[in-house]
């Protein structure tokens, strides 16, 4: 009788696996071809779906790509189960206590707040038709809890039994080694996937994990149940076994608390590894993509360095390196708004600035600006508010000569090792040459740094200035950027003091937007869709945004944001048609600031610029379009600058997120126009002829 019924419900399950599997698969099916039906009656998307890397609307729709090393990635239906009713009660609870969080937002839905106030709201008997609304709203989400209960309850009972039967090492109190970790690395860092067990997957993927779980887990329960009831005595003999097991377990585990000697306390503290380790993994498996700028480079083969810089006012930034010690040439890499050093390394070894400048023998240096979601200060209990509390007037003023100064205390102190001759070529100029390559918001920040520092009579020790499609000039766009700049400016006074920046404000819907990509990655039209939809918001900008939406440093841990004062800066400046200082708002607060009752006029000040600078415009640029730029090079070039111009036919994400062979050949041109002094020059040759002597006394010998 009972193989009667373990065989009945094995078929009963496969069928249940199969009906679920095929109507899941059904709904994205048609989902996907809803998405191929809308996309031919959206007008323009020949141009923007034709303007991506490799795409082709004919004969079939195919979604934008994501990056070559981005394929593999981390699946975590299961342990995510368990952290999102964690991390919402803690969320939740942390909110309602008025403690610090990210967002501020109210409690999801499954924390214990929102399960007491859905029940209150139940009960509530004052409209008869609001309580048959609740009842068959909590009837429909029935399933959905059932679904997030079972897998939860099962990963509990699986750490517990891991926990309990963790291997003792036997030798108890001796200190397990450390990791040896440079000094420069951050604490933040993390351990890289295993990318040929685990693959980053979808959220359709993982609802067919979830359905999966859920179904193996009930059809469990009921085999279980049905061997019971009809074998009892064998179920009670091994319920009395597995008692009587863990009794003497318990007591041998006693004995050995009282026979073993005490736990130094040393072992217990923060660095140790054992208290990190199981955090962290969990972390990461949790994860959709844990990849960082270290974890690209380092896989690719390339040296790596994280330096940690603070600015003047506290903020913690990360400046990130491929280190050529010795090396005369450095160049300096700063990202836009929304991006981070990822950019600079996503294509790969062929396509990116990074690697390309390596390969040419400079010092390449990654800048990080500040406005990370984990915000990193040296004040640890800093506000929300306070911390969003900057315009671009920071990122030019504070975090760009932050690291410029670190590059060079950095490159001055390798040189001098490495050179002892090297202190009377200090005293008269830099012992190497610093090139800058700044994409958008990037280009305004080292423009506005260049000027500022020339003001102040400072020096700013950069040699040339690259300028991939520079912030600063927006008066020519689209009517969407047009309107939101009026409602912005409106609302300002108010949103200030409720949004202080921009950006994902919960690990879950970051890891929902990741999830997200690769299901527009998997289905083509949707992708399509998504992405046409995306370049209207921008004014019909060919980007691939979709694929930029999958990069790593949008993920369930960090991502880059946007503050309200860089926000409100932009809209300043395309609002006055000026490329200005932020405006405080009042002549008074300008006056403490400046010195002046109006902002400083950054385009009006372009003399001050003493070094070469090249502007790069993308044609098919409709974020800041080639008009803006070419603007650029108008005032520049009547102020007295050395300054040239030219164009290629790129969207705005292009210069950094697509594979661009004549980009990269035309800015490794650029910064070979630097050249090293004639000082610098016979000090290398000197060096030369050194260790051609060494070679010589060492053959003779």
């Amino acid at each position: 009788m009972q193989r009667i019924v373990d065989n009945a419900l094995a078929v009963t399950k496969e069928s249940v696996k199969t009906v679920t599997y095929e109507s899941l698969n059904n709904i994205a099916r048609c989902i996907n071809g809803i998405s191929a039906l809308l996309l031919t009656l959206l007008p323009g998307k020949a141009n923007i779906l034709e303007g991506l890397h490799g795409w082709e609307l004919r004969p079939t729709f195919r979604g934008p790509r994501l990056p070559r090393w981005m394929h593999n990635g981390v699946s975590s239906f299961n342990h995510f189960v368990h952290e999102l009713s964690v991390d919402s009660d803690t969320s939740s609870s942390d909110y309602s206590s008025g403690e610090e969080s990210d967002g501020a937002l109210p409690a999801s839905p499954s924390s214990q707040s929102s399960r007491l106030s859905w029940a209150s709201a139940s009960a509530n008997p004052e409209s008869h038709w609001t309580e048959w609304v609740t009842f068959l709203l909590w009837w429909l989400i029935f399933p959905l809890r059932i679904l997030v209960w079972i897998p939860q309850y099962f990963l509990r009972l699986f750490y517990k039994r891991s926990s309990t039967r963790a291997p003792t090492s036997p030798r108890r109190n001796q200190r397990s080694p450390r990791p040896r970790v440079s000094k420069t690395m951050s604490s933040k860092d993390h351990d890289v996937p295993n990318r040929a067990t685990d693959r980053r997957r979808g959220v359709i993927e993982d609802l067919h994990l979830a359905i999966e779980i859920c179904i193996e887990a009930i059809f469990d329960f009921f085999h279980r149940a049905t061997h019971v009831i009809l074998s009892p005595s064998e179920a009670f003999a091994k319920m009395s076994a597995w008692f009587s097991s863990r009794g003497n377990s318990g007591k041998e585990s006693r004995d050995d608390v009282l026979d073993d000697e005490p736990v130094q306390t040393a072992t217990l503290g923060d660095a140790d590894p054992s208290l990190s380790e199981r955090p962290t993994r969990l972390y990461n498996s949790m994860n959709t993509d844990t990849r960082t700028c270290q974890d690209v480079i380092t896989e690719l083969g390339y040296p790596y360095e994280a330096i940690r810089v603070v600015t003047s006012d506290g903020y913690v930034l990360l400046l990130e390196r491929i280190p050529r010690r010795d090396a005369r040439k450095a160049v300096y890499l700063q990202h836009g708004i929304l991006d981070s050093s990822m950019g600079w390394v996503s294509n790969g070894v062929v396509g990116s600035p990074a690697f390309a400048a390596y390969d040419q023998g400079y010092d390449v240096f990654l800048g990080n600006f500040r406005g990370l979601v984990s915000r990193d200060h040296v004040n640890k209990n800093i506000s929300s508010k306070e911390y969003w509390r900057y315009s671009i007037n920071e990122h030019g003023t504070e975090d760009i000569p932050a690291m410029i100064e670190k590059i060079h205390e950095i490159k001055t102190s390798e040189l001098k090792l490495s050179e002892p001759n090297i202190d009377e070529e200090i005293n008269q100029e830099e012992p190497y040459k610093l090139c800058a390559v700044c994409h958008s918001l990037g280009g305004a920040a080292i423009l506005m740094y260049v000027i500022t520092r020339k003001i102040k009579e400072k020096p700013h020790r950069l040699s040339r200035l690259i300028l991939l499609s520079p912030a600063g000039f927006h008066e020519d766009s689209n009517l969407g950027f047009t309107i939101v700049e009026y409602i912005f400016l409106f609302v300002s006074p108010v949103l200030a003091h409720i949004v202080p920046a921009f950006y994902i404000p919960t690990r879950f819907f970051r890891m929902l937007l990741n999830k997200l990509a690769r299901d527009f990655h998997n289905y083509p039209a949707l992708g399509g869709l998504v992405q046409t939809l995306m370049s209207y918001v921008v004014g019909g900008d060919s980007s691939n945004w979709v694929g930029v939406l999958g990069t790593p440093h949008y993920n369930m841990n960090d991502m880059p944001a946007v503050s309200f004062g860089v926000a409100k800066h932009l809209a300043q400046i395309k609002h006055t048609g000026k490329f200005k200082m932020f405006d405080y708002g009042s002549r008074t607060a300008n006056m403490e600031v400046y010195g002046s009752p109006e902002p400083l006029d950054l385009g009006e000040s372009y003399e001050f610029i003493d070094v070469p600078v090249d502007l790069v415009a993308g044609k098919k640029d409709k974020v800041i379009r080639p008009s803006m730029v070419r603007k650029h090079y108008k005032v520049m070039r009547d102020a007295g600058v050395d300054v040239s111009f030219n164009e290629f036919e790129y969207a705005h994400l292009d210069f950094t997120f697509s594979h661009r062979e004549e980009l990269l050949t035309y800015v490794m041109s650029r910064l070979l126009l630097v050249e090293v002094t004639p000082s610098q020059q016979r000090q290398s040759s000197q060096k030369g002829m050194k260790l051609k002597k060494k070679k010589k006394e060492g053959t003779v010998v």
